[in-house]
């Protein structure tokens, strides 16, 4: 079970936001209040990241649950 940083249970297909600015290599700032839809979570990751998501003006990238909300 994957759960967000408020411990609410996170399924395939949530909204989810951003609780605070995170630093991506090479394209700057993903800002706190960004909003990711269609989640996929992954199980396994041996470096933490157990989200895989498409952000808007980001492209694909790995999160990690602890900095995600649920909406």
């Amino acid at each position: 079970i994957i759960r967000d940083a408020n411990g609410n249970e996170l399924a395939d297909g949530d909204t989810v936001v951003v609780v605070k600015d995170l630093k991506v290599k090479g394209a700057g700032v993903l800002k706190q209040g960004t909003r990711v839809k269609n989640i996929r979570l992954i199980t396994g990751a041996s470096d933490g990241h157990d989200i895989d998501c498409k952000i808007d003006g980001f492209g694909a990238m790995a999160l990690k649950s602890e900095m995600v909300k649920k909406i």
